[in-house]
């Protein structure tokens, strides 16, 4: 079993916490999703919000996911001029059979342009 970290990212269309903690939660269960992951694989996240966001913690979202016993916490991104507005990240600490070549990354929405190199498009299987 290895440690690996996953990122992940989501922009916002508004900052309203109903918003905020469903576009977090998104965000956090693509990475449990593509990853093949449970709660109980997460060692901790990190997550940061852009300056424009004060509506809701994001990691209450992961809170809310059954995320209980894993260390969370939320910090401020850097104020870069020309950064985009509106988005949450997460850097998550799993331990996992994964490579590093395997695991995947999650960027939502907008935030989707931010790291085109980390983000791989995923065939959803037939049900």
């Amino acid at each position: 079993m290895a440690v690996r970290a996953i990122r992940g990212a989501t922009q916002l269309e508004t900052d309203e916490r109903e918003h905020l903690l469903e576009r977090t939660a998104e965000m956090v269960e693509d990475v449990m999703a593509t990853n093949s992951l449970e709660v109980d694989d997460f060692i901790s996240i990190i997550f940061t919000a852009t300056m424009d966001i004060s509506s809701e913690f994001p990691a209450y979202a992961a809170r809310r996911l059954g995320f209980t016993e894993v260390p969370l916490i939320c910090t401020r991104e850097l104020e870069i001029e020309g950064s985009m507005p509106r988005v949450v990240r997460m850097l998550a600490h799993v331990e996992t059979e994964l490579t590093k070549a395997e695991v995947t990354h999650a960027y939502l929405h907008g935030a989707a342009h931010l790291r085109r190199d980390l983000t791989r498009v995923h065939e959803v299987p037939d049900q």
